[in-house]
Formats: structure tokens, sequence, C-alpha cells
């Protein structure tokens, strides 16, 4: 079964210097039970895809079928069959734990009963038990974003939107959440449509990874079939000074593949790397090219970005953050 089944998805706004197209004709399917990463650095379009997604914003084009209802022609069906964690949550500080679970659970029409019963599961199966008196200025970041995510479950869901759902987590925090995302499939059949700027979040959690860029879907598939589209291995090399002579002995190589240039960065795809880097070495040397640094690695999904696009998505969350 399909839990979102979108064509031709497009989004425009009118600023003052013309029509900007956010969204281009997206095409792309989720399926039941699948754990999908969205991906794409900060403009890409991928915050409008999900805010259309979740009935936040209307299509200039295009259609969409989500949780089984008409994107445009069921709205209030969308947003009774989602439930989508904003990346900054909405929680009230002041309110206790079990208050904002009961609550959401009213909103939702659910008796009192069952809107504390439904409060408890949650709470055990989200290692929130035993806080549901705290107040939630009174949390920890994994805790607040855990109750982030019953809130968004507590109406039983099938398919969940997650905005960046471990930003601001530490490496132990985050660890501990996928752990939750994966049993929420696991355990209720629950379909995860996240996005992510942690490359690794992305290999690690999902099934499959949509990567859009300038409001299109560039690539998709699993994390492995995304990294073999890349043949070989990655050279990376830092150079102090001759970017074009260093590209010109890269593209000299036996087996090169594509070259993409950041600033002073160039990064070579090429088969069997390790029995190259020697070789590599004495034509830079050569060529008076001073590097800087120089590494093989197998290639990752940034890697991929790289080859589709000429751009790192590490750069563009660097660069964010530093903004």
């Amino acid at each position: 079964m399909l839990m979102i089944e979108a064509r031709g998805l497009t989004r425009t706004f009118r600023a003052r210097q013309g029509t900007v197209e956010a969204v281009r004709g997206v095409d792309f399917a989720v399926q039941q039970g699948e754990i999908v990463g969205f991906l794409g650095p900060n403009g890409a379009g991928k915050t409008t895809t999900l805010r259309m997604l979740t009935t936040l914003l209307r299509p200039s084009a295009g259609t969409a079928t989500v949780a089984g209802c008409d994107l445009c022609g069921d709205a209030a069906g969308v947003r009774r069959r989602i439930g989508y964690v904003a990346q900054g949550g909405g929680t009230d500080p002041r309110c206790r734990v079990s208050e904002e679970l009961v609550l959401q659970a009213q909103l939702y029409r659910i008796d009192p009963a069952e809107a504390r019963r439904r409060t408890g599961e949650l709470c055990r199966q989200l290692d929130l038990a035993g806080l549901e008196e705290r107040r939630v200025q009174t949390l920890s970041g994994g805790q607040r974003r855990r109750l982030d995510i019953a809130l968004g479950l507590v109406h039983r869901p099938p398919l969940l939107f997650l905005d960046e759902p471990t930003s601001g987590l530490d490496p132990q925090g985050r660890s501990n959440l996928w752990g939750h995302i994966r049993r929420l499939r696991e355990e209720n059949q629950t379909t995860v449509f996240l996005t992510t700027h942690y490359l690794d979040e992305a290999d690690a959690l999902c099934d499959r990874i949509l990567i859009i860029d300038h409001g299109r879907i560039v690539a998709e598939g699993s994390p492995k079939e995304l990294k073999q589209r890349i043949s070989g291995d990655v050279i990376t090399i830092e150079v102090a000074n001759a970017v074009d002579r260093a590209k010109a002995v890269l593209a000299e190589q036996s087996g090169a593949g594509e070259i993409t240039i950041s600033g002073s960065t160039l990064r070579l795809s090429i088969k069997h790397g390790d029995q190259v880097l020697m070789s590599l070495l004495r034509a830079l040397d050569a060529a008076k090219v001073d590097l800087v640094a120089i590494q093989l690695a197998r290639p990752s999904l940034d890697d991929v970005f790289l080859t589709l696009s000429g751009r790192s998505l590490r750069e563009d969350i660097h660069d964010s953050t530093a903004a």
C-alpha cells in the first residue's frame, strides 16, 4: 500500500524579483512501513515539500495522496491520519508531560479514559515512564524530543513526519532516538518520512533516501544503491595552489571518474583508489602542486550528493550554522 504518492507536486512563491519556484514538479512514492529520508541543502525545497504533504501549504500544481486521502480534496482526512513533529517542537514548557499528552489526545476527540491509557502506553514505549508529572522545562533535550514524537503518535497515525528529529541532540541522544524510530516501524508498522541534515542518520535509519536539489528530486534509492552509483573509491585532496593543474593531474589517472571541486578541495571518483594513490602523489609533486591534505575513502552519501550537484551537504550545514 502506498502511504504517499506525489505527482508533479509544485509550489511557487511571488517575490519582488518575480516568481520563485521552490518545488518544481516532484514525483515520488512511499510504501507502507518504510522509513524514508528526505535530504537536501537549505533552500532545496525539502521544507516546502514537507509543508505541502502535511497540509500546511497548498500546492500550486500537482496532486498527492497522503495516508489514503487526497491532499487537496480531503486535507482534514490527511491531518487525522498523519503525525507531524516539527523541528522546533510544540510543547509548553510550563505543562506537565501527562497534561501535554492528554490534551493532544483530546484534540483528536479521544475520550479521557483512553487518553490517559494512551499517555501511559506512549511514556513506556518512548522511555518517558516516571516523568509523567515532570514539567516539560525540566526535561533533557532527548526527553523533550521523545515527548514531541509521543505527541505526534497519540492518535495512532499510520504515517509520521519528522522534521530534523535529532537536531541539537548529543551523539548518545541521537543513537537512542534512532532506536525508538526503528521500533515504531517494527512494532507498529508506522511509516516514517523524515528530513535530516545528518548523513550518518540517513544511512543508519532509512530504507530509502530521496535527494532534492533546486526543487527537483535528483536521486532516490537505498543508501547502498545511491553509494553504488559512484564507481570505486573517493580520493579527496586539498591543495595550497594550482587547482586547475591538480584537476588535470587527477583526470589523467587510470580509471578516473567524476571530479568535483569546492574551493581548494578536489574529489575524484576512481576505481582501486589504494592502488593509484602513490602514483597520484608523484604526479602532483611533478606538476608542482602543493598538497595540504589527502584522503582515500569509500563513497558516502555526501559524495553521492557532490557527484549529482557539485555541492556538499556538509558544507551547507556549516554555512547555515555559522549564519
